[in-house]
């Protein structure tokens, strides 16, 4: 194939046939091209591959590579292919163009990308108000939150940050990333990480929160629905750090283009302002000042802005 590389040349089939399998493998690092391969040699060769560890997707059109396409990991046959190269695979390319199988890479990556950045963002509330609750009658506070509070706040974290964080568009930076073990869990190391450092953060914040409104050993409404704003409003800011993890890029960047996920955000907003404005003894809340709101909704933004600083010290640092 190449005059100037060494390690780059093609095989036929009868000569491959005639080495055992650990030459075999050592011939699959270098060769570019296997020639007038038979059915039988398609297969061993995925079959060697995939006993090495590697995870080995086929293309193929017709009935002889049946057997490497139904023996692969993943199986792809053209959609002007034989049935019986159809049947074998996993998925059919309908347009018959390699570009579709990156599309489909892309789109499957940013697919596990959106359901870890749901479990990053739930898995962090959740520490955080187990820690709460779980602290709040050592300090003082048997009911940090009411039911209904908490009925509020998984709503957000289930069903909304779910939409939201689901319906992000696939992101063409995923495919700068290495391919990932499909064996390794969904929860990587970076994401346990985050999750504890972030939800330690909020709980020793909050916990000093609970500790300042009741210096004076009384505890008002008022006092509650602040820490209950407060609480919602970090976890609402933390929301966009999630929607951009593993990116390197800013939490607005192309935020536009998620309708769905600009709505949720809004709706959460305006939501919890009209359950503390207007909830009253049925969320335990009372009515908070416009400057209550200023300074909760400023405050509670730094912790956008801190992810947006380290965003940007990755990007032009090409921090891993």
């Amino acid at each position: 194939i190449s005059q100037d590389d060494p390690n780059d040349y093609c095989i036929t089939g009868g000569k491959l046939r005639s080495l055992d399998d650990e030459a075999v493998l050592e011939v699959l690092k270098k060769v570019k091209v296997i020639a007038r391969a038979r059915p039988q040699d398609k297969q061993r060769i995925v079959q060697l591959l995939q006993a090495s560890g590697e995870v080995v997707a086929v293309t193929g059109d017709g009935t002889n590579d049946a057997p490497a396409l139904n023996q692969a990991q993943v199986g792809l046959s053209m959609g002007s292919g034989t049935s019986v190269a159809k049947e074998a695979s996993d998925i059919i390319i309908l347009n018959d163009s390699f570009a579709s199988i990156e599309n489909a890479v892309m789109w499957g990556r940013s697919l596990y990308q959106n359901i870890q950045k749901f479990i990053l963002f739930q898995l962090t509330i959740n520490v955080a108000a187990c820690g709460i609750a779980l602290l709040g009658p050592f300090i003082g506070i048997n009911l940090p939150f009411t039911v209904t509070q908490l009925l509020w706040v998984n709503l957000i974290m289930d069903t909304f940050a779910a939409l939201a964080l689901a319906t992000e568009p696939p992101n063409q930076k995923v495919m700068e990333n290495a391919p990932r073990n499909s064996q390794d869990f969904i929860i990587s190391k970076p994401m346990m990480v985050s999750i504890f450092s972030v939800a330690a953060v909020f709980l020793v914040f909050f916990v000093a929160f609970l500790l300042y409104i009741q210096k004076d050993r009384v505890v008002t409404p008022y006092e509650l629905s602040l820490f209950f704003t407060t609480f919602v409003m970090l976890q609402f800011w933390n929301m966009f750090n999630a929607k951009c993890f593993g990116l390197k890029q800013s939490a607005f960047s192309n935020i536009s283009k998620n309708v769905s996920f600009v709505a949720i955000a809004a709706f959460i907003f305006v939501g919890q302002i009209l359950m503390v404005q207007f909830g009253g003894a049925v969320f335990r809340t009372v009515p908070l000042s416009l400057r209550d709101w200023l300074v909760i909704i400023g405050g509670t933004s730094i912790v956008l802005w801190i992810g947006e600083i380290w965003r940007m010290i990755q990007m032009r640092f090409r921090v891993s």
